[in-house]
Formats: C-alpha cells, sequence, structure tokens
C-alpha cells in the first residue's frame, strides 16, 4: 500500500491511495484541471481511479470531485448528509455511506468511514486496509473522540490534521468569528491536539507520519513539527509534512 496527497490546507485537498490494482482519491478539493494537473505529478490518469470518497462538503474537499466523476465515470461514495449539501451535483456512479458502518470492500482496499466532529452535515473520515496494512486519516474534526482513537489504533500509516498554533490563530489575520470556529470542538486540530492523540495511540508499528492541513497563516511547518516530536520524540524520522502547493510524495507502507 502507499499514498500520497496532492495538496493539503485550506485551498484544497486530496489524498491517493493505492493498493495491488486499486487506486483511491479521498477528496478533491481542487478544481477539475488543476487535479488533473496535481495526479500527473503523481504519474496517474484521472481514468485509472476506482472510486473518490467525500469526506464532507466543504469547498476545499469537495470542489473537483463531481467534476471529475462526471468527466471519467468514477464512483463517488459520500455521506447523506453530504449529498444533501448539494456541492457534488449530479454523478453516474453514486454510493451512499454512513460513519457508523462496518467496513466495505473498493477493489482489494478495505475502507472504514468513521463520523468526526466538525461543522459540516455528516463529515466522515477514512481508515483503509490492504494485507496487515492500516492507513488512517483524520482531518478537519474539531476535538478528539475516544471512538476516533479506537479506529486509529495500530496504523501503519497516518495522516494527521495539524491545522493551527492557537498562538497564531489569536493573534493572526482571521476576524473573531473565525478564530472561535476554527478553534472550537466543531472546527480544525490544532498542533497540540494532534500530538496529544499521537502520544495515546499506539504507534510502535507507526512506520510513516504525515503532518496535513496546516493553516497557511495560523501554522508554520516548524511548529508543527516541534509539537509531535514533542509528544513523541522519535517520531522525527517518520515524519513528513504535506504542503498547499507540493502536497507529498508517495510514502510506501
Amino acid at each position: 500500500m502507499r499514498f500520497a496527497s496532492l495538496g493539503s490546507g485550506s485551498r484544497g485537498n486530496a489524498t491517493l491511495v493505492e493498493a495491488g490494482a486499486t487506486r483511491l482519491l479521498l477528496d478533491c478539493g481542487f478544481a477539475g484541471r488543476e487535479a488533473e494537473r496535481r495526479l500527473q505529478r503523481l504519474g496517474v490518469a484521472p481514468d485509472s481511479l476506482d472510486a473518490i470518497l467525500v469526506t464532507h462538503e466543504h469547498q476545499d474537499h469537495i470542489r473537483g470531485a463531481g467534476v471529475l466523476a462526471r468527466r471519467y465515470r468514477i464512483p463517488v461514495y459520500i455521506s447523506h448528509g453530504t449529498l444533501r449539501s448539494g456541492r457534488l451535483g449530479e454523478v453516474p456512479d453514486l454510493h451512499l455511506i454512513r460513519g457508523q458502518q462496518a467496513a466495505f470492500p473498493i477493489g482489494g482496499i478495505q475502507v472504514t468511514p468513521y463520523p468526526v466532529p466538525h461543522d459540516a452535515r455528516e463529515p466522515v473520515q477514512f481508515v483503509f486496509q490492504f494485507s496487515r496494512r492500516r492507513l488512517g486519516v483524520l482531518t478537519d474534526t474539531g476535538m478528539i473522540t475516544p471512538h476516533i482513537l479506537q479506529v486509529l489504533e495500530a496504523c501503519s500509516g497516518l495522516l494527521l490534521e495539524c491545522n493551527h498554533d492557537p498562538g497564531m490563530l489569536a493573534s493572526g489575520p482571521y476576524p473573531r468569528y473565525l478564530q472561535a470556529r476554527v478553534g472550537g470542538r466543531l472546527g480544525h486540530l490544532n498542533n497540540g491536539q494532534a500530538a496529544a492523540l499521537l502520544a495515546r495511540l499506539d504507534h510502535t508499528g507507526l512506520e510513516h507520519l504525515v503532518a496535513a492541513h496546516l493553516s497557511e497563516k495560523n501554522n508554520t511547518p516548524a511548529l508543527a513539527r516541534s509539537a509531535l516530536a514533542e509528544a513523541v520524540p522519535y517520531i522525527g524520522d517518520r515524519l513528513t509534512l504535506a504542503s498547499q502547493e507540493e502536497g507529498s510524495e508517495w510514502v510506501e507502507l
């Protein structure tokens, strides 16, 4: 199994997950042509995607999902609440999912959706499993729940939100209402919250950690890296950061 970010941040998010002959795209927050360009950077043709999975309806996660699905007739997996937002549009092959449901296969990959607290209609995140390899993804959540901790145990790879530094958010350019939204219980994880989650997980088998969804205005890579390394001092050799412009290279599990 391997995965790569096409880009991660408030201007667009998308993640490729590949195992065996199966290739999935998690979210597509970029316009269609830009998504195609970013896929090409990773050597992936859009018509080779087996499915697009959508976490929630915010534009930085759903903007190009419907476009690619219609253009290349790609199946889309989405929660009922997210679909009701109307931001996906009509797609040729639609599959409704719930946050509380058993794992299901897409090709050779077992997919487990799970619910997260975020200011969206029915947000979900995912764990992907192929053989004994497990990739957990957690972004766009304002707090950590016991269920999140349970779902993310024993992952081989983890893509984890480190959205903001509380001090930078409080003194930054966002108006007060937006600061409250981002830093609230239905907002985004700050560096300390992400580090605390990491410290509580059994990460002995964690081969790769990718810090994601870093705010360009309210965080820095150095602050995110420092918080994670303070919580788990030996994580540095396994840690990379996904950027808004460049995403990440392929990460092998």
